[in-house]
């Protein structure tokens, strides 16, 4: 079995990974910024009232596993990845794949961040690039919640880093400022290295918790069911793509389904919204492919995919069709 994954995926890589090479050799883009976003009268209207209410949970999905969301009064970032190119960076250049949709917004319109997730090292999750311009900006100040041994790949700026290993919890905020948000890692179904020879790293999964609201976040993942003790979520996010050769790694649509409704006990609760898709090329699967497999999935109970595409607005007023 491991050979012939070995074999699938480097039928799948070599061509792409060297075509990007080649790209990254001859760009003319050295920062990795690219492609600038929507106008930004546009992306203010998508932020109007973005955590304003205390019991409203929102979310943007930017791109790829960027989600910026607000919950119990504080905005949080997901792996964030705003460079137009990922990889390998050297003498100024990004050497590696090139995105094909930029983000849904820029980091100079992002309000400002109390805390960025990172659920492991892998370079479309962990970009330097993009962490730096944010602890200079909009998340300067902010906390940093990573997987263990993926401290010393942060930059500086941020006013701490958490490195948390499975089943640990860690608080943001409280005290006079209300209630604590609770963020508790667990582990998912892939791997953390960054190169070949840094197997040590984590990686993580997270549930995010203010009063009785609460949000899953998967990270990378292939199909598990360590996730089903945590019980429903009202919004879970989960990757959907980059499963063709890689369900060893990701989790395919229908998988992806079957974990969201195992966390309440075989059934929907609460909304999906389906990352990993769209932005970069990691598999050989078309790009509509992975959300049209998933609504078909999801059947009579499309309505609960949310966020499909970079840049839809999700908001999720308090519910009283699943138990926390």
């Amino acid at each position: 079995m491991t050979l012939r994954r070995a074999v699938e995926a480097t039928r799948c890589g070599v061509p792409r990974y060297t075509r990007e090479l080649m790209a990254s050799i001859q760009t003319a883009d050295p920062t990795g910024h690219g492609e600038r976003a929507r106008d930004p009268v546009e992306i203010q209207s998508r932020l109007a009232a973005f955590a304003h209410d205390l019991e409203v949970i929102d979310a943007l999905p930017i791109g790829h596993a960027t989600v910026l969301m607000h919950i119990g009064g504080r905005i949080i970032l997901t792996d964030p990845v705003f460079s137009s190119r990922i990889g390998v960076r050297m003498l100024g250049k990004t050497f590696g794949l090139g995105r094909i949709r930029p983000p849904a917004i820029e980091i100079e319109h992002l309000p400002r961040i109390d805390a960025v997730l990172l659920s492991h090292a892998h370079f479309d999750h962990l970009d330097r690039p993009s962490l730096e311009r944010l602890a200079a900006g909009p998340a300067r100040g902010a906390a940093v919640i990573t997987a263990t041994g993926t401290r010393r790949l942060i930059p500086g700026g941020f006013a701490q880093v958490v490195e948390l290993g499975w089943n640990r919890v860690a608080r943001i905020g409280g005290g006079s400022g209300g209630e604590p948000l609770c963020v508790t890692a667990l582990r998912p179904m892939h791997w953390g290295a960054r190169t070949i020879a840094d197997r040590h790293r984590g990686f993580n999964a997270y549930v995010l918790e203010s009063g009785a609201r609460r949000v899953f976040f998967a990270g990378d993942t292939a199909l598990t069911d360590h996730f089903e003790r945590i019980g429903p979520a009202d919004l879970s996010i989960f990757g959907i793509g980059a499963y063709d050769p890689w369900e060893h790694a990701h989790a395919t649509p229908e998988q992806v389904w079957s974990m969201y409704t195992g966390m309440a006990g075989g059934r929907p609760a609460g909304a999906l919204l389906p990352m990993h898709h769209s932005t970069f090329v990691l598999g050989r699967e078309p790009l509509d492919e992975p959300l049209q497999r998933l609504l078909r999935a999801a059947r009579s109970h499309a309505g609960r995919v949310v966020g499909h595409m970079p840049g839809d607005r999700v908001r999720l007023a308090p519910t009283t069709d699943h138990a926390i």
